[in-house]
């Protein structure tokens, strides 16, 4: 797409690769100083060390403090967070928690259009794919009485256990209203259903009038009992205007998990021993950019609102594109980074296919 890389992720990822260059005056200071305070985290002081399984503590410590001030203060603590190799590892690694040999499979419900990771790892994990329709005609958002009846069709055949959420969405490029996400929060409870959000395009937020509310934030304004509820988060340096998909870094945050399933659940991910030391820095940098009046500052905010203002741009042109073809529509582009249009088949080609 020709996207170019953010100048002080790659100086940082520079640094850290080669410290050498930490006492030079090539990069910025604030460069600098953030590729000593990653290197203090590992073992040794070098990159090349194995990590916790769960991530570097002082990033972990970073991305608590960005999820509690993008949630308005609500507490976040580090021994909910764990790194992993891109969002989709994290993913990955919650949803093997539901695994079940017993007869009856355990059943996810995924949105339809969905992201086929989804769909490849319910495939995987032997479990049950349960889809429920997103209403495209209310701009991909999700009906509680389809939820109902994705849910009552699936208990004949499987153990209805989770409920998996993507917004802004992937494929659809909506972002859903906080009422939306307040009544999804609702049915989750009701069923005693685990949320997994799939935040990975928060920043990827484009539409007037569209604003990101994360499942956290809004789970726990509601209060009890729904602030007591089961979920997994999760972000990613693959997508917003960082891009770097191929660097590998993202992140879960798993709140109100039982404990002993939670210790479960790090010994689990122990086994891969930790994800690339390299992606875990990458998101530090998206969770603690460059603040104002730091050397990076001004060339970091210049570089994001140019890739912020494109892909708008682009999501515009696409959206455009599409309505000016003849039986072919498409639902305005709220956030993410995908157009998914909508097909009008022409009768005669209906009456010749038949």
């Amino acid at each position: 797409m020709g996207q170019q890389p953010i100048t002080f992720i790659r100086q940082v990822i520079a640094c850290i690769s080669l410290p050498s260059l930490i006492e030079s005056n090539e990069f910025p200071a604030d460069v600098r100083e953030r590729a000593k305070r990653i290197l203090g985290g590992c073992g040794g002081g070098s990159v090349g060390s194995y990590t916790q399984s769960t991530g570097i503590e002082v990033i972990r410590e970073d991305i608590a403090a960005y999820i509690e001030k993008r949630d308005g203060g609500i507490k976040a603590d580090p021994e909910n967070i764990s790194l992993s190799g891109g969002a989709s590892e994290s993913i990955r690694n919650v949803m093997k928690l539901f695994v079940n040999k017993s007869a009856k499979k355990t059943g996810v419900m995924i949105p339809i259009p969905q992201y086929p990771l989804y769909s490849a790892t319910i495939e995987e994990f032997n479990l049950q794919q349960v889809g429920y329709y997103l209403n495209e005609d209310k701009n991909w958002a999700l009906d509680k009485s389809e939820l109902e009846r994705s849910f009552k069709e699936a208990q004949s055949i499987c153990d209805p256990k989770v409920i998996c959420v993507i917004n802004p969405g992937n494929p659809t490029g909506q972002v859903l209203s906080r009422e939306n996400i307040e009544m999804i929060i609702k049915f989750a409870h009701e069923h005693k259903l685990f949320i997994m959000a799939d935040e990975v395009y928060q920043d990827n937020v484009y539409a007037k009038g569209s604003e990101f509310h994360s499942f956290k934030k809004v789970l726990t304004e509601l209060g009890a009992p729904y602030s007591q509820m089961e979920l997994a988060s999760f972000h990613s340096c693959s997508k917003g205007f960082m891009g770097e998909c191929g660097l590998r870094g993202g992140y879960a945050e798993i709140i109100n998990m039982d404990p002993y399933v939670m210790a479960q659940f790090k010994k689990m991910i122990s086994a891969k021993l930790c994800s690339t030391s390299i992606g875990q820095a990458v998101i530090d940098c998206v969770v603690n950019p460059p603040k104002k009046g730091d050397p990076s500052y001004a060339k970091f905010i210049e570089e994001k609102t140019a890739v912020m203002d494109s892909l708008k741009e682009r999501a515009q042109l696409v959206q455009a594109a599409y309505d000016s073809i003849d039986g072919i529509s498409c639902n305005p582009v709220q956030g993410a980074m995908y157009a998914f249009p909508r097909i009008e088949m022409p009768q005669k080609a209906i009456d010749k296919a038949k």
